[in-house]
Order: C-alpha cells, then structure tokens, then sequence
C-alpha cells in the first residue's frame, strides 16, 4: 500500500518545464541588410521625383519674378515718363537712379523689396529698347527684355539650361 500511495504521489506532481532562451531574439543580419536595401531604393526613387518638382518650382518662381519687375517697370514709366536705361538697371525700382537721366517723378520704392537674384543665384539681364546688345530674337518695339538664364547660368541653352525671358 505504501509503495502505491508512493507512485500516487509522483503522479500528481506537476511537472515544470522550463524554457530555454533561444540564442538571441531580433532581426538576422540578412533580415536587416534586406530593410535597408529597401530603404536605399525607396529613397533613390524619391529623390528623382523631388528634384523634378524643385526644377519646376524655381522655373515658376523666375517667371513671376519677372511678371513682379514688369509691373513695377509700368508703374515706374507711368510716374517717369521713360523705362530706367540699361545702366540704371531693375535697381532704378528701388531706390532713385543717380545716373543719366535722373527722373524728376521717382515716386519708389516701385517693389516691396530690394530686387534679388533669380532662383539658381544669377542676377536678372535687364535691357531697355535704347540698349545696343538686344539680342536679335527679341520682337521689335518691346521698350524692356529681362532675362534670367536658368540652371546653367548661361545665355541660350536648351531644356535644364533654357532662358527664361520677358517675351516668351
């Protein structure tokens, strides 16, 4: 009898099991060289598309900044009488000119702000009809051209390095 309520006794023991710890837990060295492919290749392919749209934006942007300073151009020759000459420049909307001929009316500032640089850095080609450099493919009787010379900061040039011009 005893020797049964003995192997009773080891029958109703619970059994614990314990759990062995795997070697680490976490991403493998091939698991994570596959996130950052993925990654570099999400990456690559937005970046293309963001410099597309940041080429189209300074474009847009010199286009209305030469919209800016023909209007400013109309209020100055309404209060002058005359365009600023080719020497007296777009700065003639700022403040008043001090060369050859000095408008007597100069009612400026005829901008909000000082005139400044088109997007890729390079000054804006300001030329009256009275300058003798005006470039042969500009329309007659225009009394002004600006000009800015895009990416490649270059007169001419095609596609990413085309002109951006008071007349087109």
């Amino acid at each position: 009898m005893k020797l049964l309520k003995k192997l009773w006794e080891k029958t109703n023991e619970k059994i614990v099991v314990k759990r062995i710890p795997k070697k680490s837990e976490g991403f493998t060295f091939v698991e994570t060289l596959a996130v950052l492919a993925i990654g570099a290749v999400m990456a690559a392919g937005s970046s293309v598309a963001v410099s597309k749209y940041i080429k189209i934006a300074k474009e847009t942007t010199a286009r209305n900044q030469i919209e800016q300073y023909k209007a400013a151009l109309q209020s100055y020759f309404l209060d002058c009488g005359r365009f600023p000459t080719t020497e007296q420049g777009i700065s003639a909307l700022w403040e008043k000119p001090v060369l050859y001929p000095v408008p007597e009316n100069w009612a400026g500032p005829y901008l909000e702000r000082k005139p400044s640089a088109d997007p890729w850095g390079t000054d804006f080609k300001y030329l009256s009809s009275e300058s003798s450099v005006m470039p042969s493919e500009v329309p007659e009787n225009m009394p002004f051209i600006l000009i800015s010379y895009g990416a490649d900061k270059i007169q001419g040039g095609e596609g990413n390095g085309e002109d951006i011009c008071s007349w087109k």
